[in-house]
């Protein structure tokens, strides 16, 4: 991996099913993320995936790119916009891209990640430390 590396969009369909699962799993049973009622009582546009899930999606990608979980050394990220899933059978999609920024002193090397929902970044700041192999 050099500066300037960028690797393939990973692409993530999210429905209501994936966030009634998700929510399982995590134990966050916020209305926010399964009633459009309650998601625009508070404000909202409509039912929101969890911020969690979209951190482990873009997490998910970086895998992809070097390897394996096994590499990643730290992930961090802001979230910067919520992730509208409409109550249909197709969802929504998730596209997550990354560039590395830069390779650190101990062999680390910096990806800077971007994750959009209909062209609207999800996520700031992101990025992730990876070994490089």
């Amino acid at each position: 991996m050099e500066p300037g590396t960028q690797f393939p969009d990973q692409t993530y369909q999210v429905t209501r099913a994936d966030l009634v699962r998700y929510a399982g799993a995590s134990g966050d049973f916020n209305p926010i993320h399964w009633s459009d009622r309650q998601a625009t009582a508070v404000g909202l546009p409509g039912v929101i995936a969890h911020g969690m899930l979209t951190m482990g999606l873009a997490g998910q990608a970086v895998a992809c790119w070097v390897g394996g979980t096994a590499s990643i050394v730290e992930f961090s990220t802001r979230f910067a916009n919520p992730v509208v899933v409409p109550d249909d059978d197709k969802g929504t999609e998730i596209v997550v891209s990354g560039v590395v920024k830069k390779i650190l002193d101990d062999g680390l090397v910096q990806i800077d990640v971007t994750a959009t929902c209909h062209g609207e970044k999800i996520l700031g700041a992101a990025k992730a430390l990876v070994r490089n192999h």
